[in-house]
């Protein structure tokens, strides 16, 4: 094993990379070093007591890693010298730290855990929103609102915690090195009210605001751009620093999602997205439609 390629993987996962990405890198170094040995799933989980599937799912980084587990399978394929287990043993440990959004598990779904933290450590966030405005771009009114709408047995506490999970979320973008943010929100949702006329009003100001940022782009997708905005339901691409870590299109659905990360099928998504802001509103004509959306309270 080249101990470079491991210090490397490590320092970037000890930077502003949160757990769950630690998760994966690793996962991705473990399944590199069980292909070149030619070992199977079956044999590796044989190992550490493990089935198959568990292999699979550590490979994947879905699940956390005892640090024992990561030790006989360095062992098993051959990585022996302290100086090249170290860095992956360290990020074993460092992966099993519980990120922010864990003190949010109350009110936060287990399939949502890994997008919030693949989301706080991307370096690119690309979405299509077709409902509501995008959750990061979300006043806390209008969050309110969102979390409420369809729910009227839900506990106030719940919807207080939904709604701080949210305004959390939002921190990255205004962060001191923040992701670039591109949303592509379809008309529909700018025009479907959430809470009061002033609450609308104020979440449109908030995007107008927003879009002026640096590293936020809005476009607005018209309803009479025609068939275009039917290629897709709602979806986000990430994108990450780390050179180990492929691009991941993230798809939610009513409970569960989906993480889609063959660059074919990503590529796919990424080529929908820039047809929709092809299509789209420029960031100009998205300002001045967002502020002439406006009612009066």
């Amino acid at each position: 094993m080249d101990t470079r390629t491991a210090g490397a993987v490590g320092g970037a996962a000890q930077g502003a990379s949160g757990s769950m990405v630690r998760r994966i890198l690793l996962g991705s170094q473990l399944r590199r070093l069980r292909e070149a040995r030619g070992v199977t799933r079956e044999a590796a989980g044989w190992s550490i007591r493990a089935s198959e599937s568990k292999i699979s799912r550590m490979e994947l980084g879905r699940v956390g890693f005892k640090t024992r587990d990561v030790e006989d399978l360095l062992t098993l394929y051959g990585v022996t010298d302290a100086d090249d287990r170290e860095p992956l043993l360290d990020l074993a440990r460092d992966a099993n730290k519980a990120g922010w959004w864990h003190s949010y598990s109350d009110v936060l779904p287990g399939w949502f855990q890994t997008y919030v933290g693949l989301e706080s450590a991307a370096s690119g966030i690309n979405t299509y929103e077709v409902q509501y405005v995008h959750g990061l771009l979300q006043t806390e009114e209008y969050a309110r609102a969102v979390v409420t709408s369809g729910r009227n047995g839900l506990p106030a506490e719940e919807v207080e915690r939904r709604v701080a999970l949210r305004m959390e979320r939002q921190r990255l973008l205004l962060a001191d090195d923040p992701p670039r943010f591109l949303c592509v929100l379809d008309e529909a949702a700018l025009r479907r009210p959430f809470g009061t006329p002033a609450v609308m009003n104020r979440q449109l100001e908030h995007l107008a605001q927003l879009s002026e940022r640096d590293n936020v782009t809005l476009r607005v997708f018209p309803l009479g751009a025609g068939a275009y905005s039917a290629e897709s339901g709602a979806f986000t691409l990430l994108r990450f620093p780390e050179s180990d870590l492929s691009d991941i299109v993230y798809i939610e659905q009513l409970t569960s999602a989906l993480y889609l990360d063959k660059p074919e099928e990503v590529e796919r998504y990424d080529g929908v997205l820039s047809r929709l802001v092809e299509y789209g509103r420029s960031a100009a004509e998205t300002r001045d439609q967002l502020l002439r959306l406006r009612r009066a309270d």
